[in-house]
């Protein structure tokens, strides 16, 4: 086996063996896109001309198989790949001169594209990568085409063609920035003839592309490649002082962690606010070593500037990020809120100048003009997404570009993309096109929702309801092991992770677990940190946490079970509430407070006076916050009557407590699952549905209340009981 230090060489003979053509072609893409350091998320392109049977005449042809538009490398499967007659490809080059002699070689790149449906084999729905031509047009059966950050930093390089002979010599070969398309692929097929020899080539301001007739020496000579621009690019960087000297040296301190998460928590709720104007964004920080070098550098402002080379790298992170200048030593939080508020505005005006000056007639419209990347020295990176796995893939590139930048300042002068070849990759009309192809979001996408009492029962439900919706979910409970397994549920079926919050971009995803005491306002505050070093914020808090302590056998409640009572169902509530507003204000975002309340504050009965009583305080605190909070925030209220069924107030000796108070029959060694039935039935004969109350319907009143279909509605109180009768408004 090959002996690599910059990649991974993952071949492995004996599972590639029991595979058939294409399996072995998924499997090449798989190993490929597992590495960053061969490409990036979603970049790249891997094909395999196999002989198939015609399914029209039963003969063999050709076929070139090639990852289709869109997916990623690194979890494609076979579905992923587009399946094209390898010859209709070949004749497609006759369609493209023609356009070109008849002068219309402005729109042939684009109608090209809508061609390749004609080539289809065997019906593949899968659409075809405008890299089509780059895989059919090249002679090897074997072509893998990638974005390696060593590779780009020979591209990015003022002096590309003079460094690929000096570093490759005539094993690669170079082709200047030319827009992935027909072009593209007819200069590389003639730099083929002109050099037979040839199996790489160097793509300008782009990656590179490489090829074999075997599968396995095809993906060797990648690595291969890659190894050897990264060696000499790691010789020269350490030949200019290595870390010490990188980007000119570092001009400001990173800030300690515990000052530095501080003062994150305290800046990100505003800045999620301002660069969520148009659609709200969910962020994620990055603050380890590598990007607090570039960020505290002498020539972070000149490179950003400069912005990305690469176009899989600004279609994610813009032309350009958002660098602010702030001395972490000397400044304070309003010194960088003044700072960021002056560049985000200036950063608008920027994108509109660069905007309307690069445009044509049939240019999409402009899209949101804040920046999806922010450095600050001292504090790091924070990447903006429609979700937190966009942001997380965002944060990823922005690594990428960082990495670029080294490098090419490690062996020359880094340079990026002319604005207007910049511009021309971002409005495209065929990105714009996959991008109107999109689903419809989700009713809750870009929201995030802490539930607090998440562990079981009513809240357990609501976030896994929410998030069925495309809710980021925060799950708060005292209980940390029982939201940890909340989290998880809800990671494992809607993806994207899950881990501590604020630790880097790799260990938060679409659903956190977070331990508070709600009694507690510094328990309160550190979780609401915690959750804006996350996500950058949140939208929306549901309350389900409760306690129900019943009276003793005198027929009594002892005072510090009476204060306890008051302390987690009404103190609590409002507690969050008022720390909740700072940050409400903070973001200046609408957003939607619900607690829940309970039947029972409506109906006088023996044996639960502390509950009752706190529960009616509560309904009044959901009047008097809708008046505090209003108008940016709508309070709301969820009353349940008795939810038996998968609460966690309702443990086996109470629900046997309850059927011996209420005589109803039972078994001492009957199942709890038995048990719990006889009395949520019971319950349930009380109502005028008869229907037994689930965590299922109150989540479901919890869902109403947080999206905008009651948008008008605030300082209500839903109730959710199955109709009883006693607990009608009076």
């Amino acid at each position: 086996m090959p002996d690599f230090k910059h990649v991974t060489h993952s071949w492995d003979d004996s599972h590639v063996a029991s595979l058939d053509a294409v399996e072995r072609l998924v499997y090449r893409s798989n190993i490929l896109g597992a590495d960053q350091r061969i490409t990036n998320t979603g970049g790249g392109n891997t094909s395999s001309k196999i002989i198939e049977t015609d399914p029209l005449t039963g003969e063999k042809i050709e076929v070139l198989w090639v990852k289709g538009s869109g997916g990623d490398l690194r979890t494609s499967k076979r579905e992923n790949f587009s399946s094209l007659y390898q010859d209709k490809l070949i004749g497609l080059q006759q369609v493209y001169s023609s356009k070109v002699e008849k002068g219309l070689k402005s729109t042939a790149e684009d109608e090209m594209v809508g061609m390749y449906f004609h080539t289809t084999f065997n019906l593949n729905p899968r659409p075809s990568s405008i890299d089509t031509p780059l895989h059919s047009f090249l002679s090897g059966k074997h072509v893998d085409h990638m974005h390696p950050n060593a590779i780009i930093s020979i591209a990015a390089s003022n002096n590309c063609e003079k460094l690929t002979q000096e570093i490759f010599e005539n094993e690669m070969e170079y082709v200047p920035w030319m827009r992935p398309g027909f072009e593209l692929g007819l200069a590389m097929q003639e730099i083929e003839k002109l050099k037979p020899s040839v199996q790489a080539i160097m793509m300008g301001q782009h990656g590179f592309i490489s090829w074999d007739n075997d599968d396995k020496k095809c993906y060797e000579l990648t690595l291969r490649l890659i190894e050897k621009a990264a060696q000499y690019i790691e010789e020269k960087y350490q030949a200019k002082g290595g870390d010490e000297k990188a980007f000119g040296g570092r001009k400001y301190q990173t800030l300690p962690e515990e000052q530095r998460r501080a003062t994150l928590a305290g800046i990100l709720p505003w800045l999620r606010g301002q660069v969520s104007q148009q659609k709200r964004f969910i962020g994620t920080i990055q603050d380890d070593e590598k990007i607090l070098r570039f960020v505290n550098s002498a020539d972070a402002p000149r490179l950003t500037e400069l912005g990305t080379s690469c176009p899989d790298h600004f279609l994610r992170t813009k032309i350009k990020p958002l660098y602010v200048a702030w001395n972490p030593q000397t400044g304070d939080l309003a010194e960088l809120r003044k700072n960021l508020a002056k560049g985000l505005l200036d950063y608008r005006k920027d994108y509109e100048k660069y905007y309307h000056k690069c445009k044509h007639d049939n240019s999409p419209a402009m899209r949101d003009p804040n920046p999806t990347v922010v450095l600050i020295p001292g504090l790091g990176m924070i990447a903006w997404g429609k979700d937190k796995s966009e942001s997380r893939v965002t944060a990823e590139f922005y690594n990428c570009a960082v990495e670029v930048m080294r490098g090419a300042e490690a062996i020359d002068t880094y340079i990026s993309l002319p604005q207007q070849e910049a511009f021309d990759i971002e409005y495209w009309l065929l990105e714009e096109a996959k991008l109107q192809r999109m689903p419809a979001e989700k009713e809750l996408a870009r929201q995030i929702i802490i539930v607090i009492g998440a562990g079981s029962g009513i809240g357990k439900e609501t976030a896994h309801r929410l998030a069925k919706e495309g809710a980021h979910i925060v799950c708060v409970d005292l209980n940390l092991e029982a939201v940890q397994a909340t989290a998880l549920e809800i990671t494992d079926k809607y993806g994207a992770g899950i881990g501590v919050a604020g630790t880097g971009i790799s260990n938060c995803g679409s659903a956190i677990a977070l331990q508070a005491n709600i009694t507690d306002r510094a328990s309160i505050r550190a979780m609401l940190d915690q959750v804006s070093l996350a996500y950058g914020g949140f939208d929306h808090i549901c309350i389900t946490a409760g306690i129900f302590v019943p009276s003793d056998t005198t027929g009594h409640i002892p005072d510090d079970k009476w204060a306890l009572t008051f302390s987690i169902n009404v103190t609590g509530s409002y507690f969050v509430a008022d720390e909740a507003y700072k940050i409400w204000k903070e973001q200046g975002l609408t957003g939607n407070l619900v607690l829940t309340t309970s039947a029972n504050a409506a109906v006088a009965k023996k044996g639960s006076l502390a509950y009752d009583t706190s529960k009616a305080a509560a309904n009044h605190l959901v009047r008097e916050l809708a008046i505090e909070l209003s108008p940016l925030v709508r309070v709301n209220g969820v009353a349940p009557a008795t939810v038996v069924s998968g609460s966690a107030m309702f443990p086996r000796d109470r629900v046997i407590g309850s059927l011996a108070k209420y005589d109803i029959p039972f078994k001492d060694d009957e199942v709890t699952e038995s048990l719990v039935n006889k009395l949520a039935q019971f319950y349930a004969d009380r109502t005028l549905t008869k229907s037994p109350i689930t965590p299922a319907d109150q989540a479901e009143a919890y869902f109403l209340l947080v999206t905008k279909r009651l948008s008008k509605t605030t300082g209500q109180v839903i109730t959710v009981d199955g109709g009883l009768h006693e607990a009608f408004l009076r």
